[in-house]
């Protein structure tokens, strides 16, 4: 394991609930990913691969988070990505325990997805994804119902606008459907990505 002394201080000063989540994960890309890069992004431990972001985590005061950069390119048949049950933010939510995360067959096949994209040189926004999706009939009529967010809309990338869709769509239940697409309109309203609060901030 190549590793950054950096991710061994951002572990040891986090609570002691994260200790084992962090360590965890850590683990898991590195199995997954033999040649990863660690690094610090942001503030937080992040993992590269192929000169592209592949993941990162970071601890906060009652929970830790994890996300995939290109959470949107990621096929799955269950439940674990895009989790909103638990409120929180990041590809899984709200990490309190070990066991909030993935089994690990189902995290390392994420990550060796996200291997593959970075391989093949494609990016967050890449014009390989760029063709946007239909939009669903309650996206149009939410949108005709708030001017800001339908003006947004208009006008991000179609990428952005698959981001939205995709997480909308991938809700298990019309109730999680529902609290994503609220959650979806205050920030399309803002001019705010999906992943928004992942994305480097642009120089002024």
């Amino acid at each position: 394991m190549k590793e950054d002394k950096r991710i061994d201080e951002y572990i040891a000063k986090s609570n002691e609930f994260a200790i084992p989540i962090l360590t965890h994960i850590r683990c898991i890309v590195h199995k997954a990913c033999p040649q990863v890069e660690e690094t610090i992004k942001w503030g937080v431990p992040h993992f590269d691969y192929k000169g592209q972001i592949m993941c990162g985590m970071a601890a906060f005061k009652s929970h830790c988070s994890f996300v995939f950069h290109k959470s949107g390119l990621i096929k799955q048949s269950d439940k674990y990505l895009f989790s909103t049950e638990k409120l929180g933010m990041g590809s899984f939510g709200k990490l309190c325990t070990v066991k909030d995360l993935p089994p690990q067959k189902v995290f390392v096949d994420y990550i060796k997805q996200v291997m593959k994209l970075n391989e093949a040189g494609i990016k967050l926004y890449s014009k390989r994804v760029a063709t946007a999706l239909d939009t669903p009939a309650y996206l149009l009529k939410a949108l005709a119902k708030n001017k800001a967010a339908k003006q947004h809309f208009n006008q991000i990338p179609p990428s952005h606008k698959n981001e939205y869709i995709k997480w909308m769509e991938e809700a298990k239940t019309e109730e999680t459907r529902q609290k994503r697409l609220s959650t979806a309109m205050d920030w399309i309203a803002q001019g705010k990505g999906r992943n928004w609060k992942y994305e480097k901030p642009k120089k002024k």
